[in-house]
């Protein structure tokens, strides 16, 4: 019976070791990714930062009607939700998906739900909601033609009056230890009405000519910075629970170990006692 025991205990700490072989490697690539996608976030962010600010000179200076600014009338909404194509990481896609049906379910009806990620499609599909776009495969280290077909596809939605306004729900990276689903709204534009137009700007060729070059740019510069949380904070996520499981293998192989050890001792110890009892009963 101690045979097949120790039999049974040795196989479960040869399948644990081969599970921590992976997940220590898919926590190793996962740093890796990491690093590469945190220092696009900070050339992205410095970007970002910079439009957002031209925008808003742009917008406080601009006094006549726009859609982009005023909206279009159409009551329904649309959701950019992103997501991840593959899983093992933690609650990542959770937070975001958790938060994406939070909003929708306000007004579902005039909820119109575009979804960026194998594992958001799946999600919605399981619950019966309509996804009306859906984009897959979009590389660790994304750029503008990757951001480029759902921002244009969404901006003209909201042109051709089909939506009223676009958000976008992703999961914002702060730092390795903190990320925070977001809902940022892209279109109609906000902006501060309470402060003074800035009389020492002079804009060529016009206003309302600069406000209709810059929206496709910046949709597609919004989405990019997005984009690049999104993956910064699916890294961050997945270098953490391939860590955290690698340190529970780690424990798990030390009390495996500690039972196969203390079993193998009492077997040996019953064989002895045996042995001694067997040579005593020939005396």
């Amino acid at each position: 019976m101690a045979g097949a025991g120790l039999l049974g205990i040795k196989r479960r700490i040869k399948s644990v070791t081969n599970t921590k072989k992976i997940t220590k490697a898919m926590g190793l690539v996962a740093t890796s990714k990491l690093r590469k996608t945190k220092d696009l976030l900070e050339i992205n962010s410095f970007y970002s930062e910079s439009l957002d600010k031209m925008l808003e000179d742009i917008l406080k200076n601009h006094d006549g009607s726009s859609i982009y600014k005023d909206g279009n009338g159409n009551k329904k909404k649309l959701y950019i939700v992103l997501t991840s194509d593959s899983g093992l990481c933690g609650s990542f896609n959770l937070n975001v998906l958790n938060r994406a049906v939070e909003e929708i379910n306000k007004d579902r009806e005039n909820s119109i739900i575009t979804v960026v990620g194998e594992k958001g499609v799946s999600y919605f599909n399981r619950f019966n909601y309509e996804v009306k776009d859906k984009y897959i495969n979009i590389p660790d280290l994304p750029n503008l033609g990757d951001a480029n077909d759902f921002a244009y596809s969404a901006m003209k939605k909201y042109e051709n009056g089909e939506v009223g306004e676009i958000n976008v729900v992703y999961a914002r990276f702060f730092t390795q230890s903190k990320q925070e689903v977001t809902v940022n709204r892209l279109l109609p534009l906000k902006y501060d009405t309470t402060e003074e137009p800035n009389d020492v700007i002079r804009f060529e060729p016009g206003l309302d000519k600069i406000l209709e070059d810059i929206i496709p740019l910046y949709l597609r510069e919004k989405m990019l910075y997005f984009l690049v949380n999104s993956k910064t904070s699916e890294q961050s996520t997945r270098m953490s629970a391939m860590d955290g499981a690698t340190k529970n293998a780690n424990e798990l192989l030390d009390k495996l170990k500690l039972q196969y050890n203390s079993m193998r001792q009492s077997a040996i110890t019953q064989e002895i006692s045996e042995i001694v009892g067997g040579a005593e009963a020939q005396k």
